[in-house]
């Protein structure tokens, strides 16, 4: 069965700002929340379902993606975000969210959703990966290799000498004490040894893609701290330039070039794409710059939605060396056009009819 959208789910358009996002999913978790729902699957289906919507969309690197891309490549990676109860990007805002119904409900005392708030993510980590033309037209699967940081074997997590986990250091200025976050631990309170592991990943390229998108590999970043998640694992794509084709969108372009004979006679010619050559045919007289259109030979659209086209563009060449025969040929022509005045040729014709008509 499809997921559903995320911005159906909580209800919002497209292009809502983050307070809307943020109030529509407090509406929603408030109503759907297992504390006023006990032992209602359907409603702590309701509420992880919002909770990954709002996960998503309140991130701006994830909603970015998402918009581009949609569910696909969610499976453990692309954009797949929230897991098994699992808050991710929505961090100290789930408390803000539920700190007064919490408060009134548990007779004022720390609740489950105050201690979830509490919960620090890991930070998240990019790594860039460089592809074909063709890989990025028709997809593919690859290996990225990365120091990924892990939790030190025999370790736990520490309070910060430094700050005595209160996340702030503060120091004294004149009259004035000032606060400021601990430089030791980030503003964590706390921190755990982590080494530096190397790992390779295997990437999911979704056809169609684009240079410069990005890719998500959900919880492959630094270990996240009182039980939170890791961070996520961003893969910067980087398509490499094609000696024949540019892209536009899932459009492809390319010159073809043809000979004076062939534009003035019509040819059969053959023409590359990216599934193969091809042969389309010339029509007599055809002028340097005119387009011909190859359909369904472009880019796969992201998310299957059919494959753009090729465009041709064919360059009439003039030749910058003749022999001797093709001299005595193109001399000939030139007479017969001087002696017909270019009747042949209709731009030449229209141009020099302009040009007599003005200095009559």
């Amino acid at each position: 069965m499809s997921k559903r959208d995320f911005y159906e789910i909580l209800g919002v358009a497209k292009g809502a700002s983050e307070d809307e996002i943020k109030k529509a999913y407090r509406k929603l978790a408030l109503k759907y929340h297992p504390d006023r729902n006990p032992d209602n699957k359907e409603a702590e289906a309701k509420f992880k379902e919002a909770s990954e919507a709002a996960d998503c969309l309140l991130n701006k690197e994830k909603r970015q993606a998402y918009d581009q891309f949609g569910h696909a490549g969610m499976n453990g990676q692309g954009f797949g975000g929230f897991q098994g109860g699992d808050f991710g990007d929505l961090g100290d805002i789930f408390g803000d969210i539920f700190g007064d119904f919490f408060g009134g409900q548990q007779g004022g005392g720390r609740s489950r959703g105050r201690g979830r708030s509490q919960a620090i993510r890991g930070k998240d980590h990019h790594t860039r990966l460089d592809i074909s033309f063709e890989e990025a037209a028709f997809g593919c699967e690859r290996e990225v290799s990365i120091q990924k940081e892990v939790v030190k074997e025999g370790t736990s997590p520490e309070t910060c000498s430094t700050c005595q986990g209160s996340g702030q250091v503060r120091r004294q200025q004149g009259f004035f004490t000032l606060a400021q976050t601990c430089y030791q631990c980030h503003g964590v309170g706390m921190f755990v040894q982590t080494i530096k592991k190397k790992s390779k990943l295997s990437v999911k390229i979704p056809a169609g893609i684009d240079d410069g998108q990005k890719l998500k590999l959900g919880r492959e970043g630094s270990p996240g701290l009182k039980g939170g998640p890791a961070g996520d694992l961003y893969v910067d794509v980087r398509v490499k330039e094609h000696p024949i084709f540019d892209r536009d969108q899932f459009d492809i372009y390319c010159d073809v070039p043809i000979s004076f004979s062939q534009a003035a006679l019509g040819a059969e010619v053959e023409v590359p794409t990216l599934s193969g050559k091809v042969v389309v045919k010339v029509e007599q007289g055809t002028q340097s710059g005119k387009r011909m259109r190859l359909r369904n030979k472009g880019i796969t659209r992201l998310n299957g939605y059919g494959t753009g086209d090729q465009i041709i563009n064919l360059v009439v060449e003039t030749p910058t060396k003749l022999n001797g025969e093709q001299q005595a040929i193109f001399e000939e022509l030139s007479k017969i056009e001087e002696k017909q005045g270019y009747t042949s040729n209709p731009m030449s014709k229209g141009f020099f009819d302009k040009v007599k008509d003005l200095f009559q």
